[in-house]
Formats: C-alpha cells, sequence, structure tokens
C-alpha cells in the first residue's frame, strides 16, 4: 500500500489528472472516502484531463452524461446511492466491458461484483475542519495492471 499527503486543492485535482493521464483502457478505479475527503476535487481534475474544460460541480452526472455523449473515455458510476435491492439489476460487466476508465465510487455495496484487477484509492481527512485542505490518499493495488498504474500516477506526481 501507497500513501500520500496532500495538502491542496491543486495537488488533489493533480492527483486525478495524473490517474486519467496514466491510465490504459478497461481500468477501473474504486474511489473511497467520507464527506469532504475530496471525491469531487479529485474527480474533478480526472474529468479536466479527459477533456472537460468547465467546472464540475457534481462530477457523477456530469461525467456520465459526457460519457454517453461520447465525449469522454470514461464512465463513473456512484453505487452509493443506489438502494441495495437494485444492485440485483446492475450488471457491473456491462461497464468493465467499456472501453474506457470505470471510477466506482463507494464500492464497498458492490464488493462481490467487483473484478480481480482494480486500484483501490481512499481519501482521507487529516482533520475535521471543513477549511482544510489537507489529505490523505492511500493507493491498494490488486493486480500487476493496478500496480503499475500506481507507480506511473507516483511517478507523474514527482515530475
Amino acid at each position: 500500500m501507497m500513501k500520500l499527503a496532500i495538502n491542496s486543492a491543486q495537488a488533489m485535482q493533480q492527483l486525478g489528472a495524473a490517474l486519467a493521464e496514466t491510465a490504459q483502457g478497461h481500468d477501473v478505479l474504486l474511489l473511497k472516502g467520507d464527506l469532504g475527503a475530496g471525491k469531487t476535487t479529485m474527480t474533478q481534475g480526472l474529468g479536466r484531463q479527459l477533456g472537460i474544460r468547465r467546472p464540475i460541480k457534481s462530477p457523477t452526472f456530469t461525467l456520465v452524461r459526457e460519457y454517453r455523449e461520447g465525449r469522454l473515455p470514461l464512465f463513473h458510476m456512484d453505487f452509493y446511492r443506489l438502494e441495495s435491492a437494485d444492485l440485483a439489476s446492475i450488471d457491473l460487466n456491462e461497464y468493465l466491458n467499456e472501453a474506457g476508465i470505470v471510477v466506482i465510487e463507494w464500492p464497498d455495496k458492490i464488493a462481490e461484483f467487483l473484478p480481480r484487477e482494480y486500484l483501490g484509492l481512499t481519501l482521507t481527512r487529516v482533520d475535521d475542519s471543513w477549511e482544510s485542505t489537507k489529505r490523505v490518499v492511500e493507493f491498494e493495488p490488486h493486480g500487476e495492471r493496478a500496480e503499475a498504474w500506481a507507480e506511473a500516477v507516483k511517478a507523474q506526481l514527482k515530475a
């Protein structure tokens, strides 16, 4: 497991951009973090790197719309908003077969359906102050491709 200290919103967006820049088709990113942990900020950087030039206020809906309209090689699905009964109707394989990156937020609810190869990313606030931008990001790669992706992100951020 690799940990990374993030000390600003800009650094969080740079992390998102590095994830997008080093991703390959069919890469799966599991994104965890409590409210205010920086998931939206990180996803803004990821989306901008993939072509969204305007600010993203609701990354889930913006990225899904952009993807469906053919403007992004990305599918972002927020399973946290689904009731457990709805999960039975989701064929995760359908999303994993897409050519782009699959970003799954709050993956705990669908743990049994996850692929074997994925990169887990957990964002944690260092303190409880809403004004603080200090975060810790933990990378948890599962599989060789995920390890290579995490290393590529690390190298990208150092450059």
